[in-house]
């Protein structure tokens, strides 16, 4: 999961350099959020998980 969150990133600091700024602003927020959304699923996988093996 670390590795695509770690793609995920490159590719947005690409789109930053090749798509100009104000493009790039508005991209790199979608993935933000995106990733963020992702971090959030991702963390509620592991507390619900650790729970039920404990």
């Amino acid at each position: 999961m670390n590795i695509l969150l770690i793609i995920i990133i490159v590719v947005a600091i690409v789109l930053a350099i090749v798509g100009g700024m104000g493009q790039a602003l508005s991209w790199l927020l979608w993935v933000a959020l995106i990733v963020g959304v992702i971090a959030l699923i991702a963390l509620l996988f592991r507390l619900i998980s650790g729970s039920r093996r404990t």
